[in-house]
């Protein structure tokens, strides 16, 4: 039986400007290591034989119905604007429509494009494998995201290290993969026609009663602001987060030097390449600021008095830090047993953030253990808890059923960096068990299993992860 993808390919139908037509460059030994039966399941998507679901997720053989094309974006990298940029190592096979609900099936790591910029278009197998978790443990986890639908060997060798290591394809789905970027492209441009044609798609796709840009540019900042919220509250580090990786659906996407909280400390970062902390854990509510202050500025020739556009815009921007800040505190708020949060609640979270800080409390076994645990036990200086608690346990009085609330918002697993580095290692000596385990885990993040007990373990100290690196 062969593999069927309900395509209908909305995006193939814009302007030609808008990507380039190719087809994924093949590989020579695709394997199947993974694929997502019940996302399939829930896209219409009909598995075939392991042999031939290999070949499609390789780009070796193109399915009934798909129009593979790279596509076209520019962005700010590290504050930085490249006019160009677009799919180096991506290729959109096309859009499932099932049910009404459209997602785009992209693969990553299908080879060079006119976009790759002298790269080689690939990826090695720890960062398919590592977006593979991660996605699937974000979608678990409540968090917008893109989704992994499948992973391959590709029985070749990608060169990012001396030796070179085994190479993989992630087979991606998003609800579409249009970015800030994709409107800065045609705007650095001057290319109205194509602004015009992209503002239709998108409101067309995402925002169907979105009555001008103004009103979409509003509902791009909501759910952003949501977004990072969601982030923040699970204790997630983006990494990386330039405007071309910043949707226009509101899901997270790329998922290249991410990593999560293990110590708590506001200023983390991760990711090798970020030498000034620009995308540091606090200040991800900022950037997101500044990255829909660019999708702005390039919405502005949409609009036919530049003047009005510019005032209406800054004011939608302007508001962005505390609808962001709303939603943070909604978000933490239910982690610590309240259900409707008003900001003079706000305090209650704040100094057990900074008591965490300094008492090098681990983020995410600290508001379980609120529910589920000792709390205090995980502060080098439980005093730091002992101080807080009091005013905590008279605010849940006027609570109905906090405890039902923070284990609702607080799970018990996350992609912890070790488990994944740990995971990643096993599966390039030829060992797959341990990215089934930690796969199957994350999809149940809030239940206490006693079998996955050791997954919730922070690292100990000769395995914590210093850094996390893109997988270019």
């Amino acid at each position: 039986m062969s593999l069927h993808i309900p395509f209908d390919n909305s995006y193939a139908r814009l302007p030609d400007r808008f990507f380039t037509r190719m087809s994924p460059v093949p590989v020579r030994e695709p394997h199947l290591i993974a694929f997502n039966t019940p996302l399939a399941a829930e896209l219409g998507i009909t598995p075939g034989d392991e042999a031939s679901m290999a070949r499609i997720f390789a780009g070796n053989e193109i399915p009934v119905g798909a129009e593979p094309l790279a596509q076209a974006y520019a962005g700010h990298q590290f504050g930085g604007f490249s006019p160009q940029l677009g799919d180096g190592r991506a290729n959109l096979l096309g859009e499932a429509l099932h049910d009404g609900r459209r997602v785009d099936i992209q693969l990553k790591g299908s080879g060079p494009t006119p976009y790759s910029r002298m790269g080689d278009g690939r990826a090695w197998m720890g960062p398919v494998l590592r977006e593979y978790v991660v996605s699937e443990a974000m979608h678990a986890l409540g968090v917008p995201t893109s989704r992994a639908l499948a992973a391959v060997s590709t029985g070749e060798t990608v060169y990012r290290e001396p030796g070179g290591l085994p190479g993989a394809i992630l087979t991606r789905v998003a609800s579409s993969h249009i970015r800030v970027g994709t409107f800065q492209y045609f705007a650095a441009r001057r290319d109205l026609d194509a602004l015009k044609a992209l503002y239709a798609h998108v409101v067309d796709r995402h925002y169907p009663d979105a009555t001008d840009p103004v009103d979409l540019l509003s509902r791009v900042i909501d759910r952003q602001a949501r977004l990072v919220a969601q982030w923040m509250s699970v204790g997630f580090i983006h990494g990386v987060m330039n405007t071309d990786n910043t949707t226009l659906s509101g899901e997270t996407i790329d998922y290249g030097p991410c990593a999560f909280l293990d110590t708590y400390h506001p200023d983390t970062v991760f990711s090798s390449i970020d030498m000034r902390g620009r995308y540091a854990f606090s200040n991800q509510p900022n950037v997101i600021v500044w990255n829909m202050a660019q999708l702005a500025t390039a919405m502005v020739p949409l609009m036919t008095d530049e003047d009005e556009a510019v005032e209406k815009f800054t004011k939608a921007v302007h508001a962005m830090p505390e609808l962001t800040h709303h939603y943070w505190r909604q978000a933490f708020g239910r982690k610590i047993g309240l259900s409707a949060i008003s900001e003079a609640d706000e305090t209650l979270i704040t100094d057990l953030l900074n008591n965490m800080a300094h008492g090098q409390a681990d983020f995410t076994n600290t508001f379980r253990a609120l529910s589920d645990g000792k709390p205090r036990d995980q502060f080098t200086d439980p005093a730091l808890f002992d101080d807080w608690e009091p005013d905590w346990r008279t605010r849940l009085e006027q609570e109905d059923d906090p405890l039902a609330t923070m284990r609702a918002a607080n799970p018990v697993l996350i992609p912890r960096n070790h488990r994944v580095e740990e995971m990643i290692d096993a599966a390039v000596a030829g060992d797959f068990a341990p990215f089934a385990r930690l796969n199957l885990a994350l999809s149940q993040p809030f239940v206490d299993d006693p079998d996955t007990s050791d997954l919730r373990h922070p690292p100990a100290p000769d395995e914590v992860v210093h850094q996390t690196f893109c997988g270019t």
